[in-house]
């Protein structure tokens, strides 16, 4: 019996001393807010990086500092749990994390929060409530935003695809649900001839998807038997880009995508891509950072940000707030 008191009293000991040099921290003002994206090479990640950069930098006068680290690829589910759990383990005073799996991090970050690491989620939901605040696009909405933009193109009928970006991604099922929902309530006659599969997490396995999708859809003079496609996130819509390309069908159909590069700005200048719905990653990455800071102060925080979304088209693409949004200077903030 007195082994077992032992124990408990040492466990609470080290609890005791986890706890309140945290609370040190935060009273010096000295923060170590982890910030974990999906991936690291996509574009889109990059801009969040350059946000949450953007926000340290802000704040390194009192002691803020971001730790920047994630899983290569956005089907990594192990990586990014092995990450959180690093990071649990450490003890750092607050966590930002996109979640890749809205099932599968619910009990990593559960655990962070048990061990009294607050978490902030960006970008894509989370199936619990074990967070401080979630800040990201109300991807619904885009979705919705997506057909209506494509519908608009093909004057309220025709054949249309879709191609599903991965299993499990709740910010892109949340688009495509909303892409589907707008031609379901609102377009009779636009017939959804495609809308199961799936590209995957790399831009590789996505443009395989894409000529697999778009081979039993030639005609016999080399065209498309559809009027439209709808790709959810950068790396599908860049994968089936350069499917259409390769296969000189570019331009042939109304194409819109979601999110941005380089590549498909290019696509939407050359009249290839008729539209991108657009997110704000920086300020998604900033955003996170900041409210994670007032949450650690003791500041109270919205349950829910939502950092907007347009559409770009080839004719307002050079208008100053979608040119930015388009060509996030992420480098400015990454030195890169």
């Amino acid at each position: 019996m007195k082994k077992v008191l032992l124990i408990i009293v040492v466990l609470a000991a080290a609890v005791s001393v986890t706890v309140g040099c945290r609370q040190k921290a935060k009273s010096s003002g000295k923060l170590r807010i982890a910030v974990i994206p999906k991936g690291t090479t996509h574009v889109f990640w990059k801009s969040i990086h350059a946000g949450a950069v953007k926000a340290e930098q802000e704040l390194r006068h009192v002691g803020v500092e971001v730790i920047w680290k994630g899983p290569l690829k956005e089907d990594d589910r192990e990586s990014q749990i092995t990450v959180m759990e690093g990071f649990t383990t450490r003890g750092v005073d607050g966590i930002v994390l996109a979640p890749l799996d809205d099932a599968a991090l619910r009990r990593p970050v559960r655990d962070a929060v048990r061990s009294g690491i607050p978490v902030v989620i960006i970008d894509s939901g989370l199936k619990s409530d074990d967070y401080v605040s979630f800040v990201a696009t109300d991807n619904y909405i885009g979705g919705r935003k997506a057909a209506e933009h494509l519908a608009k193109l093909l004057g309220g009928k025709g054949k249309v695809i879709m191609l599903r970006y991965l299993e499990g991604s709740a910010s892109t099922m949340n688009r495509e649900q909303g892409f589907l929902d707008v031609l379901k309530e609102k377009y009779p006659q636009i017939e959804i001839v495609s809308a199961n599969q799936y590209g995957g997490a790399t831009t590789e396995s996505a443009y395989r998807a894409s000529e697999n999708l778009l081979a039993p859809l030639r005609t016999s003079d080399g065209g498309l038997s559809i009027d439209g496609i709808f790709c959810p996130n950068e790396s599908t819509a860049f994968a089936m880009l350069r499917a259409l390309q390769d296969s000189g069908l570019a331009g042939s159909v109304k194409y819109v995508g979601f999110d941005s590069s380089d590549r498909l700005v290019r696509g939407l200048k050359s009249g290839q891509l008729h539209g991108l719905v657009l997110q704000d990653p920086i300020n998604m990455g900033y955003l996170g950072v900041k409210t994670m800071v007032k949450h650690l102060r003791g500041e109270k925080v919205k349950k829910r940000i939502d950092t907007g979304s347009v559409v770009a088209t080839p004719e307002n693409m050079n208008d100053p707030e979608i040119r930015n949004l388009l060509e996030p200077d992420y480098k400015k903030w990454l030195g890169e």
